[in-house]
């Protein structure tokens, strides 16, 4: 495994949601605060921002082309060229201190997203997937803050995050895209580890999750077991996913926010986009389907 290093050294305030879109050979990622998403072209090194008047909190490249977000208060398009952003579905424009953070397609080309309370104490978040069709489904509900999602290697799992409560679920997945069976599937104590935040699946089925307020990333076994650990040198580290042609390449999200400002000096580097080769290999990245 080789130590993490600053691919885009940056001062994201909450840099979250990297995704891997291969017919670009690029990763894209938000700064959810700071209204922005970010482009790191792995072909020639290029970086590129946008800024946008909505808030995105996840993008996801589509199977005709283009990119769909979560945004604040539900689903949306995005177009880059135009720098625009069309309203899908905003299904939480009523609820005043909610809005979407996390998002994640499934093999079956569903977007997933979840809510949380701005506030950090109402159980006011829940979970939702989009279909093709683009009609939006209430899945779960219950969360002060939700992260991830992420899928096992044959879809029959999905892992999703209470974070405040320091909550890794997961539930069984059905093709239709139903969830059943609800279960704990592992739980963090944020004094000694931080909190669990973003995630991601290799190929050899195991999870991994990003640390917030930890310094790291641990690999589990489907079963639960920790089997690896990321050491990162900056706090909040946000999500993971792997990019680059083999799969065999991580890049990691990290946040400035919750740093004390006295101790951000310490910590230069909190809010860049970080790269390792952990020593296994990712699954592709599935485009929605709609």
């Amino acid at each position: 495994m080789t130590e993490p290093t600053v691919l885009w050294e940056i001062d994201a305030i909450l840099g979250e949601g990297p995704v891997w879109v291969a017919a670009e050979n690029a990763v894209y990622w938000v700064d959810i605060f700071s209204d922005h998403v970010h482009r790191y072209s792995f072909a020639d090194g290029a970086k590129q921002t946008w800024t946008f008047e909505e808030r995105v909190t996840s993008v996801s490249p589509r199977q005709g082309g283009g990119f769909v977000a979560s945004v604040r208060d539900g689903f949306a398009k995005v177009d880059f060229e135009n720098n625009s952003i069309e309203p899908i579905d905003l299904m939480e424009a009523d609820i005043a201190n909610n809005r979407f953070n996390d998002g994640k397609v499934d093999a079956q080309g569903r977007y997933w997203a979840g809510t949380m309370d701005v506030e950090q104490t109402a159980k006011s978040g829940s979970l939702y997937r989009m279909d093709a069709d683009m009609s939006v489904h209430k899945m779960d509900d219950g969360y002060i803050i939700t992260n991830g999602p992420a899928f096992n290697k044959d879809g029959s799992i999905m892992y999703h995050t209470e974070t405040l409560g320091g909550v890794v679920y997961a539930f069984d997945l059905s093709s239709d895209g139903s969830i059943s069976n609800k279960r704990v599937f592992t739980e963090f104590n944020e004094a000694e580890v931080g909190l669990p935040d973003g995630m991601t699946v290799d190929s050899d089925d195991h999870l991994w999750v990003a640390h917030f307020g930890g310094s790291r990333i641990t690999r589990y076994s489907p079963t639960g077991e920790i089997v690896d650990v990321i050491k990162m040198p900056v706090p909040n580290i946000t999500s993971c996913t792997f990019v680059g042609d083999a799969l065999d390449t991580m890049v990691i999200t990290t946040a400035r926010v919750g740093i004390d400002e006295d101790d951000l000096p310490n910590y230069p580097q909190a809010g860049s986009l970080f790269i390792c080769k952990p020593g296994v290999t990712g699954l592709p990245t599935p485009l929605f389907a709609g």
